[in-house]
């Protein structure tokens, strides 16, 4: 039994200030043990009580929460052993700098992550254009957003991205987006003409509602034609390019049935032709 207690006592020095025997690293284990049993335990029992999108925000955020009880549980554990831990951060100061500056940016995503989950700025399902880049959410973690884009190329978007750029929600008010068509057509046409034609060609896309309906706008008297926009609303904004695609084809279809000119940029040059001079 001596030898047994002899053995639980025996030191390891780490360096000329720390020192760890047997029986404190055990403690720290049967710690270690104890402390995810009972994390996990809390978890299993608030998750019950959880809707499906309160499930997803609590287990991210929960498992952020878990390194730092890891960490202050084993600080304390340390403390009320005996180790040093002055000692420790003091030996290791210099590698903790570097780890830190290394990790800057993991770290920014990780509590950005927390901040969109706590403060719903996004959710799964959400369209949204960050960077020029348009995608659909499909997975939210601590460190990195999934999005898949209309051509079906995945998105990885660093969390941290969310907080230092501008974020466009599409479906933020709701999955109905309001979109628009651009078409010039030439001085001298039947706006009304072309304003029923325009209406009447929405109708043949089911993407499109009616309710609210679409309107066409006079946008401007352009240099070198007159220029409308058709607007309309859609149920499905992450297909809006492929929709809005099909009505500029059917719209130049519906133009050259009916004449309709869509002008493009002329220009008169005038030449000012000078006679040579000729000597007397």
């Amino acid at each position: 039994m001596k030898q047994f207690f002899d053995f639980l006592n025996y030191n390891f020095n780490v360096g000329s200030s720390v020192s760890f025997s047997v029986k404190s690293i055990l403690i720290i284990l049967i710690v270690f043990v104890f402390t995810r049993f009972s994390l996990k335990l809390i978890q299993r029992l608030v998750y019950r009580t959880l809707n499906k999108q309160a499930q997803f925000t609590f287990q991210s955020i929960f498992s952020f929460f878990n390194y730092f009880v890891y960490l202050i549980v084993i600080l304390i554990t340390f403390d009320n052993i005996g180790v040093n831990v002055t000692a420790i951060f003091a030996a290791s100061a210099a590698l903790l700098v570097g780890v830190g500056l290394a990790l800057q940016t993991f770290i920014q995503d990780i509590i950005s992550g927390v901040f969109i989950i706590a403060d719903q700025t996004v959710h799964v399902g959400d369209i949204i254009q960050l960077d020029g880049q348009v995608g659909k959410i499909e997975n939210i973690t601590l460190r990195t957003t999934r999005a898949v884009t209309i051509d079906n190329k995945v998105l990885i978007i660093p969390n941290h991205k969310f907080l230092t750029s501008i974020l466009y929600n599409w479906t933020e008010n709701g999955t109905l987006t309001r979109e628009y068509v651009s078409i010039g057509v030439a001085y001298g046409t039947d706006l009304k003409l072309v304003k029923k034609l325009l209406i009447d060609l929405t109708k043949e896309f089911p993407e499109i509602l009616q309710d609210p309906k679409p309107d066409v706008l006079f946008n401007d008297f352009g240099d070198n034609a007159l220029d409308l926009k058709l607007s309309f609303t859609l149920n499905n904004s992450f297909s809006a390019g492929l929709i809005k695609s099909d009505v500029r084809y059917k719209i130049y279809e519906i133009f050259n049935t009916h004449a309709i000119d869509i002008p493009f940029p002329q220009r008169t040059v005038w030449l000012n032709q000078v006679e040579p001079q000729t000597d007397d």
